[in-house]
């Protein structure tokens, strides 16, 4: 009987709470997942809270761009230069890049309905999760943080707002891909010239291969540190309101609807 029991309960656990962050399951939009698929594949399983693929998705997708020089393809196609863009493109593996880019938006476009399904179904079941963590290295705790100071963080460099909501893992590997970015295309040399009114100069420092990954990689670090400030309140307020319902509201106590109280 206590071994069905637990069973029962981690069927039903929304939510888990350690020292390197807050996971949970809850409701997503199943397009907005896709989308950020699209825009980037890898980055929709890790909207997920699903790191390990998510986290492989995007180094795959870094490595086979490289291979096939996707995205100079890509800024020659928009500036109407058809011919250059024929020319740089690698088509020996343009047939890897593909199916995995597929895959990439319908797994998370699928992850997310059935994540949704179990949430649907448990939502009201879920125990309350741990409110505090204490390890040696680390402390962790349930709270409510402010998803302003969680965008606008991110704004500044990235990472920062997946620190701020406590996503240590996200944080680390946000980091090390921006410090990449930002040094292959030499984004911040093209800044410093610009500022200082040598824009031809500004243009030509800039590496386009690696520039074409910065615009995705900035706005998903704003949106992703956002939303899971917002969705951390809401779990704050679940576990209280758990917390306050089973320890001081009545078993009989209920709620007449209709029915004027005098």
């Amino acid at each position: 009987m206590n071994n069905s029991g637990n069973q029962q309960q981690s069927r039903w656990e929304l939510a888990h709470l350690s020292i390197f962050g807050t996971t949970q399951v809850h409701l997503r939009n199943p397009y907005t997942i896709a989308f950020w698929s699209i825009a980037f594949p890898g980055y929709g399983h890790l909207l997920l809270s699903k790191y390990l693929r998510g986290f492989s998705l995007v180094i795959w997708e870094i490595f086979i761009n490289q291979l096939t020089h996707l995205n100079l393809a890509m800024i020659h196609s928009f500036t109407g230069n058809i011919d250059a863009a024929k020319d740089v493109l690698d088509v020996r593996y343009m047939h890897l890049y593909i199916p995995v880019y597929l895959f990439a938006i319908l797994d998370s476009y699928r992850s997310t309905v059935d994540l949704n399904k179990i949430y649907l179904i448990n939502e009201n079941k879920s125990p309350s999760v741990k409110k505090l963590i204490i390890r040696p290295f680390e402390i962790n705790y349930l709270d409510k943080r402010n998803p302003m100071i969680a965008f606008f963080s991110s704004m500044t460099i990235p990472s920062v707002g997946q620190l701020y909501t406590h996503r240590i893992f996200g944080a680390i590997f946000t980091l090390i891909s921006t410090v990449i970015y930002v040094y292959y295309s030499h984004v911040l040399e093209g800044v410093h010239y610009l500022l200082i009114g040598d824009i031809e100069k500004s243009t030509s420092v800039l590496d386009p291969q690696w520039l074409l990954y910065i615009p995705s990689f900035y706005f998903f670090t704003i949106y992703d540190s956002y939303m899971n400030a917002v969705e951390n309140n809401k779990l704050f307020d679940s576990e209280q309101k758990q917390y306050l319902k089973r320890n001081y509201q009545p078993k009989d106590f209920k709620i007449k609807k209709g029915v004027k109280v005098e």
